[in-house]
């Protein structure tokens, strides 16, 4: 998993509220055995105006020139603006896999569904929830200034306005730590592979009848 520290980037804005996780990545693309490739169908229904499928060339698709993603001032763009009760619906990890294999890092949100939340931190994404005030404010700004951006410190827990304005935010320590050192569930669970080799090397030495296979 990418290691989030600092990241500096362009701010897109989702003003919409309870965006779910079908509006992100649409069911037809959950038939996918493999893990990658779901960047280009993010908001799929949203972005473009023809009906996608999996496997389908997005270069033969119609985009819509409405939608935010679409525009070019938000070319680029590696941090989300949302609004409340984000990521809301069905549990499937396929959504912030879609968000963070389309470029984004993080996604800043008044609220987040639970379970989004949770799967946000197990992909390398960080979701910062602020207070609706704050977060009305960052819409306002990103409207009135073409290329704004921001820079988000994970390590001190602050937005950086590119004034120099500081915005705090809560993450809980352990899912902090996960991001900053880039540990999936999986990578948690190398970091002890010299202690499982042993134990294993131990099992077999006492109970070699384990090593048989049928």
């Amino acid at each position: 998993m990418q290691k989030f520290t600092i990241h500096q980037g362009l701010v897109a804005p989702m003003d919409r509220e309870n965006v779910d996780t079908d509006a992100i990545i649409p069911k037809q693309f959950l038939k996918s055995i493999h893990k990658t490739g779901f960047g280009p169908n993010l908001f799929d229904e949203w972005r473009y105006l023809d009906k996608g499928e999996p496997g389908q060339d997005p270069a033969s698709r119609k985009p819509n020139p409405d939608f935010v993603l679409n525009l070019p001032r938000y070319k680029g763009a590696s941090i989300l603006l949302a609004r409340r009760n984000f990521g809301c619906g069905s549990s499937r990890e396929h959504a912030p896999w879609a968000i963070d294999q389309y470029g984004f890092r993080a996604v800043i949100a008044p609220s987040f569904a639970d379970i989004f939340f949770n799967n946000c931190f197990k992909n390398g994404l960080l979701p910062i929830q602020l207070p609706e005030a704050t977060v009305d404010q960052l819409f306002n700004e990103v409207a009135a200034f073409p290329g704004y951006q921001l820079t988000i410190d994970l390590e001190r827990q602050v937005i950086v306005k590119t004034q120099g304005e500081e915005i705090p935010f809560d993450v809980q320590a352990f899912r902090k730590y996960c991001l900053l050192n880039g540990l999936d569930d999986i990578g948690l669970t190398l970091r002890h592979k010299d202690k499982i080799a042993t134990f294993e090397k131990e099992r077999l030495a006492t109970k070699p009848w384990l090593a048989k296979t049928m």
